[in-house]
C-alpha cells in the first residue's frame, strides 16, 4: 500500500505541475521540505516553494511531465527514497524533448500517517559523452506518453 501511496505523492506533484498550480505542489512537502530545481535552484520550505514555482508559472507556459518511477525504497516504515525518469513535452508539440530529460529523486516521509516530500530532487539526465544514453530514455520515456 505505502508503495502505491509514494507513486501516488510523485504523481500528484508532476500533475500540479503540469497543471501551473504551485499551490498544490507545495502541498505536498513537509514545512520545512526542499526543492531542488533542474537548474540546480534550492527553495526551503513550503512557502518558498509555492512563491519561487509562482513565478516560473508567471512567466511562461510550461512544458508538461511525462514520467516513470524506477523505483521506491524504504529505509524505515517512515522514511522513504522514490526514484524516477521524466521527460518534458513542449507546449503544443507532441514529441519529448530529450534536452529536458531528468531522473527525480524525493525522500519522502510519513507524517500523521500521510506521505509528505522532504526532498526532491530533479537532475539532468543528459549522460555526457554517452548519446545512446538519453536516446535510451526519451524512448522509454515516450513508451509511456503513449499509453
Amino acid at each position: 500500500m505505502d508503495k502505491a501511496e509514494l507513486e501516488k505523492l510523485h504523481a500528484d506533484l508532476l500533475i500540479a505541475w503540469n497543471k501551473q498550480d504551485a499551490t498544490k505542489m507545495a502541498s505536498f512537502f513537509t514545512d520545512n521540505g526542499i526543492s531542488i530545481g533542474f537548474d540546480g535552484s534550492q527553495y526551503n520550505g513550503k512557502k518558498e516553494i509555492k512563491a519561487e514555482i509562482e513565478k516560473i508559472f508567471e512567466h511562461h507556459q510550461t512544458a508538461d511531465y511525462i514520467w516513470k518511477v524506477k523505483e521506491v525504497r524504504f529505509l524505515n516504515s517512515e522514511i522513504a527514497i522514490l526514484r524516477a525518469i521524466v521527460g518534458m513535452r513542449p507546449p503544443g508539440q507532441e514529441e519529448i524533448n530529450p534536452a529536458a530529460n531528468a531522473i527525480q529523486t524525493i525522500t519522502a516521509i510519513k507524517q500523521n500517517n500521510v506521505w509528505r516530500i522532504e526532498l526532491f530532487q530533479n537532475t539532468p539526465a543528459q549522460f555526457h559523452g554517452k548519446p545512446e544514453k538519453v536516446e535510451e530514455l526519451t524512448k522509454e520515456l515516450s513508451a509511456v506518453s503513449e499509453k
